[in-house]
């Protein structure tokens, strides 16, 4: 068992599409009446298929008003941390707290060199997400004296000004699989931000991991539950009795959905989806009965 307690949540995974335009808008409205926590929209900037993800947030973040807002990871080697800090404490003032932040080392690097980002080998790449927490974070703590001065191997900063602070605490939230991020994730973050479809065994796989990141926590000083569990997923909606792991009906998707939070202690549950009926069956239908059963797992 690796119940963490945590209070479950909802959310979902748009495609930025740029064409048309207004598409993951409406995507991002539906998952506001549908009752969902949260949007997320994948960031992969080297893609001419894809909207910018920082100003389609921005945009969301003026349409809508109570759904948190998230990139789902943010391409770090092409969003200057220290710029970054800035955009992300500015958004958060202006939707009163609303804005959360995922954040990856980066993955497709013929893309990334292709838009002047440098090419990083996997044990670069954990070391620069490293840093480029520590200046985010550096910036947004204006409660602590003087500028910030961060010299890294790959980031640094001389001397900002700290500011502006967010409206609440940011979570930082860590796209990671292998052992070295998933060391860093349980050392500095917030949360662990995997993709199901990418874990080598599925749900199984979730097991391994997060005794790694709570190996690290611990070994950094924190609780292991410090670190929420997240979990981005696909699947289909059918009206009848499904063939597998979230391929069936609402209330079958809810019964694994619970037992993913109850195993494995994931909390908060991203459904990647275009589809309008599969973001409303998910904030309406399986969400609330995912929780119900939690709960009274959690109370016997």
């Amino acid at each position: 068992m690796s119940d963490y307690g945590h209070e479950l949540w909802f959310g979902s995974f748009v495609t930025p599409a740029a064409r048309p335009p207004q598409a993951p808008v409406e995507l991002a409205l539906t998952s506001e009446s549908a009752g969902l926590d949260l949007v997320s929209f994948q960031d992969h900037p080297y893609q001419s298929a894809f909207q910018d993800t920082w100003t389609l947030m921005s945009y969301v973040a003026a349409r809508t008003e109570r759904i948190r807002i998230s990139g789902n990871v943010l391409s770090l080697p092409l969003r200057p941390p220290a710029v970054l800090a800035r955009a992300a404490a500015s958004l958060d003032r202006l939707t009163g707290g609303r804005v959360e932040l995922g954040i990856g080392a980066g993955a497709f690097w013929d893309g990334i060199v292709a838009m002047g980002g440098r090419r990083l080998e996997p044990a670069q790449a954990v070391r620069a997400v490293e840093e480029a927490v520590a200046v985010i974070r550096g910036l947004w703590a204006t409660d602590e004296a003087g500028p910030l001065r961060v010299t890294g191997e790959f980031y640094t900063v001389n001397g900002a000004k700290r500011g502006p602070a967010p409206a609440h605490r940011i979570p930082i939230r860590i796209g990671a699989y292998k052992p070295r991020m998933l060391r860093l994730t349980g050392k500095i973050a917030d949360g662990w931000l995997p993709s199901l479809g990418f874990l080598p065994e599925g749900p199984a796989s979730l097991r391994a991991m997060n005794e790694q990141i709570d190996e690290a926590a611990s070994a950094a000083g924190r609780e292991p539950a410090a670190v929420s569990r997240l979990l981005n997923l696909s699947g289909r909606f059918t009206s009848g009795a499904g063939g597998g792991l979230l391929e069936g009906t609402p209330g079958d998707w809810a019964e694994q959905i619970a037992d993913l939070a109850l195993q494995y202690g994931v909390s908060g549950f991203i459904l990647a989806s275009d589809e309008p009926a599969d973001l409303n069956l998910f904030g309406h239908e399986v969400a609330p009965r995912a929780r119900e059963l939690v709960q009274s797992e959690r109370a016997a």
